[in-house]
């Protein structure tokens, strides 16, 4: 199993400046390899990621000699990424998803009518992507908190690395100001397997109002980190919005006007500090919202063996213009992710319900299924047994019950999503169960090793 331990970095200004110029060669790299493969692709051929490297390996110090600056594992790994992207596409494609149009508004409709969208690689522009580079597990070796990387010599970190085991490689990012080094590392089972402190069942509805609500009735407030920050995130863009109009008089463009595709306003160093304060309040409400969230998954695998969520369609409730912030801001997407890697260390069944399943119009008593509730509608009184209900409550006890042989039944959705009224009789509502069994098989000899995981009776 491998883990990865992200480490901060404590560069000094020589380094981050080449930190700064190996990531932009990295995305360089990455542009030509893409329009050298969408070229290709035109011309009826069958573009290749790896013929592509040796094209590039063959002229890439004649064209480009400043490359000689920057150590090879930069400009050799967008490649590996570059095909892993357009298999990923066309792995969509074969499920049944549409190349996503590039009109947005188009998009936007499509996805709020629930069509699956593939989206092929794209440029990547400066400012506007994640910078990284990526290092081999050979070039670079450890030393407590220290790390010697080629070219730049030793640079300090803040810490020690957690695990022990093979290293298979580092990768280099930005998030701000701030550099950070996450290193892959082979580790054995008693480091990836944790221990249970429960043996629990439930159910979990999110919502945007309390971010989750459990079966056993306890609501989880999360603190909604870019709501807290959005007047100081006001006030700074419109600082940086004011510097880059003004930066567009001396360059003869006028104020207000889009710039030309290709062109580059000069970065003064006042533009630069608002720029840098910006990043750094983004990048302070997205680590608060990923530790409540780490908080939340971590107890919530570590108390229960099986835990039922609802497989949340996020792109396409981001569509509604009205919803999407506090939808973004509830870190949905991050949740699911988070949930299916620490399932996996903590031995937890995961059930993923089905999009369409009714778990809030569904009467956790009866089965009756309410047709006329609504968004707005958070408490709701059941014609058929009487029992009052508060929405969010009675979605993560149906969602519980997915998991036990209790389950209501549920007639499986037709295309509109929803299944018939009242008592509907037939199968329960589609539901994804992750086992995570590890590959290993009765009998062969290595069921002592995850002992550990189960919780004694």
């Amino acid at each position: 199993m491998q883990l990865s331990h992200r480490i901060e970095l404590i560069p000094t200004p020589e380094q981050a400046d080449y930190f700064k110029r190996a990531c932009g060669t990295a995305r360089m790299v990455w542009n030509w390899a893409l329009a050298e493969w969408n070229a290709q692709y035109r011309a009826g051929q069958r573009p290749n990621a790896m013929v592509l490297k040796k094209q590039f390996n063959a002229i890439k110090y004649q064209q480009y000699p400043w490359l000689q600056e920057i150590h090879r594992d930069a400009h050799a790994q967008p490649f590996k990424h570059l095909a892993r992207a357009w298999a990923r596409f066309f792995e969509e494609l074969k499920s049944g998803a549409q190349i996503a149009p590039e009109d947005p508004q188009l998009r936007r409709s499509l996805r709020q009518r629930g069509v699956r969208l593939a989206y092929p690689p794209v440029f990547k522009k400066k400012s506007r992507c994640r910078d990284s580079f990526y290092l081999a597990n050979d070039k670079f070796s450890l030393s407590d908190k220290t790390i010697r990387l080629p070219k730049v010599g030793t640079v300090a970190m803040t810490e020690a690395l957690r695990f022990a085991g093979p290293i298979r490689g580092a990768t280099i990012s930005r998030t701000a100001d701030r550099w950070f080094v996450a290193i892959q590392v082979e580790v054995a089972d008693h480091q990836f397997y944790r221990a249970r402190t429960g043996s629990g069942i439930t159910g979990i509805d999110l919502g945007l109002q309390s971010t989750a609500v459990l079966s056993s009735g306890e609501v989880i407030k999360g603190p909604k980190p870019l709501k807290a920050a959005l007047r100081r995130l006001r006030i700074r863009s419109r600082r940086l919005s004011r510097k880059q109009e003004a930066a567009k008089v001396p360059a003869g463009f006028a104020p207000g006007a889009p710039l030309p595709k290709g062109a580059r306003l000069p970065a003064s160093q006042n533009r630069k500090k608002a720029a840098d304060q910006l990043a750094r309040l983004h990048a302070r409400t997205a680590r608060l919202r990923a530790e409540f969230m780490h908080q939340l998954t971590t107890r919530l695998c570590r108390e229960n063996q099986s835990v039922v969520i609802e497989d949340l369609q996020v792109k396409g409730m981001l569509a509604n213009r009205r919803l999407a912030r506090a939808i973004s801001d509830a870190g949905f997407g991050l949740f699911r992710q988070q949930m299916e890697y620490k399932a996996q260390r903590y031995g937890v069944q995961l059930i993923v319900a089905d999009t369409w399943y009714p778990s809030s119009r569904l009467c956790s008593v009866c089965a009756c299924k309410n047709e006329a509730l609504t968004l707005s509608e958070r408490q709701w009184h059941c014609p058929q047994c009487g029992t009052e209900h508060d929405r969010d409550q009675n979605a993560a006890l149906n969602l519980k019950r997915l998991a036990t042989a209790t389950a209501l039944p549920v007639a499986s959705p037709p295309s509109n999503g929803g299944a018939g009224s009242g008592m509907a009789l037939g199968l329960v509502g589609k539901v994804t169960p992750v086992r995570y069994e590890y590959g290993r098989q009765a009998g062969s000899g290595q069921e002592e090793k995850d002992a550990h995981i189960s919780v004694p009776s």
